[in-house]
Parts: structure tokens; sequence; C-alpha cells
């Protein structure tokens, strides 16, 4: 009986020597610039008449319960909260988040780090320290606790992920002077999870919401953010009407492209200050294969390969015999195809049409079927175009594009006109193209009251502009690209929007998605989110890590590319009024 209490006893003292969750990160009296006004404690305990400052000066880590063995992938996850580094706040958040990550299988520490702001030093300085100084403890723990200590991610909110962006981008950039042996591990992180990060331009760098929104020739990243070669991949996440400006994520975005540093930017309208799309950011982990392996790629088209939810399928031809403007005979003719859900839901109207470069399109191809069979399901009813390609001759003076935008006007007005009488709306019409198709999309969404064609006929008097545009990793709209790939990227200053799009007055809202690998670079898409939102204009815009040109073709399940069909779904229906 002894030896049992003696083995339960030592049970005990071995599980609280290993399951303790709080874990202090400097040693008694090594902290450097310790200041007597801050604390390290979650905003909650600070409230507690209980509370006693002296007693919490010390950052610290506060260790979750492991995943499950059957479950576990390797990986650790630092959580950091918000708070202007005025306080530690996001207790709420930062729970959803490690619950969410163990689940998959992932190690979870949060770190509560001083605040508030130090005296005398960057406001950010007391809380960096703690946060290379923790990613030294955290990977010294990696071989105790089960983990790879080269799969360490950060997840983080607001100033946490100011924070979150000194860590992945500054590593090699001494916050402190080395205290221990603790200190000659490296600090860098693996990966980044950046959700609306503060203080990232230079008209907020101080502590402040960005006074000019990150708008202006002289604003910039701040030069706090080293980007040297330990600079890893990152997903951000940002709000359209965050007052710590998106525009410090575009910027982030524009500056790891350039050093070909695998990313997502993922910015959402209407959406202010807060953490948003969590399950996109499990996609990129899974990309990344930082949650193991990639499933084998499938297809989009064996995906969605059936028409059972369509009723009827009608064709009309876009221009009355003989009145086609500059007509070519070495172009293709062009139609339109009515596709009528069985199950009809909402009086709106989703055209669709393909790329091809403006060399050739197809309406039945992987760019438009599979998206066109998916919304007949939800009961939208769907017109594909055919519109004119090859291209018009050199001979002709015309542009690549001009042939396809007539097409697209008068196939907007033809739908228009035709609404009605199938018991549709002909003011709630949406378009949708891929590669030249997107460039397509701009031209239609931009540039509606500049007319491509003298009027034919009565169909001409209607307008042609459209209610919202969906743009799949759109081509040639920058002017380092505007016939071929991107030179730049589409990095350099003086890749700008071409001048085609007029960006006029009925100027409509749109849902931009791109690879971040494409040599049409996902620039393009940025920067016409860019503008867009510098007029008022909310868009949504996603970039999908390592995907290159045409990659909806075929994806590995659970990753971005494999879910965006669904993804542009929830965005059309959200356009329309669904019954």
């Amino acid at each position: 009986m002894k030896r049992v209490v003696f083995f339960i006893a030592l049970f005990f003292v071995a599980l609280s020597s290993y399951a303790q969750t709080k874990e202090y990160i400097w040693p008694k009296n090594m902290m450097p610039d310790a200041q007597e006004h801050q604390v390290a404690a979650k905003l909650p305990d600070t409230k507690k008449e209980s509370f006693r400052p002296e007693d919490n000066r010390i950052p610290y880590l506060e260790w979750y319960d492991a995943p499950a063995k059957e479950v576990q992938n390797g990986g650790c996850m630092i959580l950091i909260s918000g708070g202007s580094y005025k306080n530690w706040c996001d207790v709420k958040l930062v729970e959803k988040w490690a619950k969410r990550f163990t689940e998959l299988g992932i190690q979870c520490v949060a770190l509560v780090y001083r605040t508030p702001r130090p005296v005398g030093l960057p406001i950010y300085q007391t809380a960096w320290q703690d946060g290379q100084r923790a990613v030294r403890l955290v990977r010294s723990q990696a071989k105790k606790r089960g983990f790879d200590p080269e799969k360490i991610g950060v997840a983080a909110m607001s100033a946490g992920s100011h924070m979150g962006l000194l860590l992945s981008t500054s590593s090699q950039t001494p916050a402190y002077e080395p205290v221990d042996k603790l200190d000659e591990l490296p600090c860098h992180i693996n990966w980044a999870v950046v959700n609306a990060p503060a203080y990232v331009t230079t008209d907020g760098e101080t502590g402040t919401r960005a006074t000019r929104d990150g708008y202006g020739i002289d604003v910039k990243i701040s030069d706090v953010f080293k980007f040297d070669e330990k600079t890893c991949p990152m997903t951000l996440q940002h709000g359209g009407t965050d007052p710590y400006t998106p525009n410090g994520s575009t910027l982030v975005y524009r500056k790891l492209r350039e050093m070909k540093v695998p990313a997502e930017l993922h910015l959402y309208p209407d959406k202010g200050h807060g953490a948003f799309g969590f399950e996109r950011t499990v996609e990129f982990m899974r990309q990344m294969g930082f949650m193991g392996e990639l499933g084998k790629e499938e297809e989009l088209m064996a995906r969605y390969a059936s028409d059972d939810a369509r009723a009827d399928k009608i064709v009309q031809d876009v221009w009355p015999e003989g009145k086609t403007p500059d007509f070519q005979e070495h172009q293709c003719k062009p139609y339109i195809e009515w596709h009528m859900p069985k199950n009809l839901r909402t009086k709106g109207i989703q055209i669709i049409y393909s790329g091809g470069s403006y060399t050739g399109n197809d309406p039945d191809g992987f760019e438009v079927a599979p998206i066109r069979r998916h919304l007949n399901e939800q009961g939208i009813t769907v017109v594909t175009m055919k519109y004119r390609t090859p291209r018009p001759s050199k001979e002709s003076g015309l542009a690549k594009h001009t042939t396809a935008w007539q097409d697209l006007q008068r196939a907007i007005r033809l739908v228009r006109s035709q609404a009605e009488k199938f018991g549709l709306d002909g003011n709630n019409i949406g378009i949708m193209g891929s590669s030249a198709g997107g460039h397509l999309t701009l031209m239609g969404v931009t540039s509606s009251r500049h007319q491509s064609y003298l009027p034919i006929d009565e169909v001409d008097k209607l307008p042609c502009n459209v209610q919202w545009g969906v743009g799949i990793y759109p081509a040639y709209a920058l002017t380092d690209g505007a016939d071929k790939n991107n030179t730049t990227g589409g990095n350099a200053d003086s890749a700008v929007l071409v001048p085609e799009f007029s960006f006029d007055l009925d100027t409509a809202p749109m849902y931009l998605v791109h690879g971040d690998a494409d040599g049409w670079a996902a620039m393009n898409s940025v920067k016409v989110w860019e503008k867009m939102r510098a007029m008022g204009i909310q868009c949504e815009l996603h970039t999908l890590a390592l995907r290159p040109h045409c990659f909806q073709r075929s994806a590995a399940p659970g990753t971005g590319s494999y879910n965006f069909v669904e993804r542009i779904g929830e965005y059309v229906k959200g356009r329309l009024k669904m019954e």
C-alpha cells in the first residue's frame, strides 16, 4: 500500500513539474528596461481587488494542454493579445484560438508581455524584448513538449500583430542585450498569422491610429520592420474600415512580394478593427505544409460535373445579324447562354466568362462551368458568355480587348433587357471573369460610362453598369504587364493601373482572388483594391499562398484554392436577395 501511495505521489510531482501552465520568461532581476509602472497580466486580472502589481512584473508564457497525440503535427503557436501596448485585453480571442489550434494538432502557448507602454522608449520596445525572449524559451522546450523547433508560429491581434511583424521580419535585430545562455538560441519564427496590425505605417507608428489612413506619397512602412533574411511566410487579415489602416497590410504584402516570401492577404469590406477569417488561416497553414503533407490535388471539373440543378439552357446571339461593330472574319461569333436553375431563389443574375489571353475563350471550361454549376445549385440564374477572340488584327488599330469589351457591354444590356421576361431583376446583375476575363471584368466594373461602340438598336439605350464584379486572377491590370507577365511583379512604384480603367461614378464593389505565385502578379488585384478603397468603394480581396495562374484547375482539399468556389458563392449570395 505504501508503495502504491509513493508511486501516486511521484506521478503527481512529475505531472505538476511538467504541466505547470505558467512559465516566467526572465530570470529574477535580469529583465531589461524594467519599469515600475509596468505589469505583465491580463486585463481582467488587473481589475481584481486582490491584484498586486508588485507580484506581476515579470512576463510569462501560459502553456495550454498539448493536443491529442493522434492529431499532433509538430507545430507550436505563440498567441499574442492586442491592447494598444497599454494592456493585454484579448482574453476570449486568445482562448478561442487556443481551442481551435489545439484541435488541429498544434501546441499553443500564450505570451503575456509587459504593459502599459514604457517611458522614454519606443512604445513597443519592452514588449518586443519579451517577444524575442519568449520565442527563445519556446524553442528551448521543443523536445520536451514534442514539437519541431522549426515549426514555431505566431498568431496575434492589433498591437500584438505589430509585435508579430517585428518577430516575423526583424529577428536579426537584437531587442536586448543577452542575459544568459538561453539568449544564444535564435529568436526567428517560421510563420505568422497577423490580424489587424496597428502602427505599421508612418502616419501612425508612434502609437496612434493612422492619421491619414495610410495614404500619401510620404506615407510608408515604419522603418522598425527590417525585413531581414529570416523574414517568414505570413497571412495578413484586415478589415477595410479599420482606423489602423489596412494599407499597412497591403504595404507589408508588397514588401513580401519583393522578397519572394510566400504570403496571403485577406481584406474584408465594411469590417473594422478585429480578427476575421480564422478558417482562411487554417487554409494558409495547410497550403504551406505547416500542418503536414497536402492531400492529392483534385480537378475542379471533376468536383462540379453535374448539371442536375439546371432547369433550362437558352442560347442567344449577342449581336443582330450584320450589326457586329468592328467585325473581323478571323474572330469567333459571340453568344450568351442562360442557365436557369430548377429551384430559383433570387431574381439576381450572374454573368460569367473565361480567360484565354484574349486569344480564345471557353464558356464550358474549368474557369466557368464549375462556378456556374455551383451557383445553379444555390438557386441563382447564370448567364455565360462567349466573346470575340482571337485579338483584333494589328492592322485594325484596336486594343487587344476592344471587341471583347464591346461584347460584354452589349451582353449586359441584352441580359438587362430580357430579365423581366424571365422573372428576374435587370438591376441586380454581376459579372465574373478569370485572367483576361478578369481584365474584362475590371473594364465592365470601372468603365460602364465609356461607350465601346455606337448604339445599334433599342437595347443599346439601356445602361451597361453592373452591381458587383468578381475578378479571378485578373491579368493586364498594371503597366508593367499590360500585355504579358508583370515584369516587376507589380511591385515597382512605376507599375500603376492601366489607363483603360476609367473608375467612373458607376464603379461597383468587387471580390478579388489571386494566386500569390502568379506571373500575372497578385499586385494587379491589390492595387485595384487600393484604388477602389481610396474612392470609398469597399471590396473584398484574397491572395492564396504558393498558387500560380489558373490555380483553380486543381487543388488539394482544405486549401484556399480548393474552397474558393464556395467562397465566391457566399459573396454572390451576399449581393443578392436570397429566398
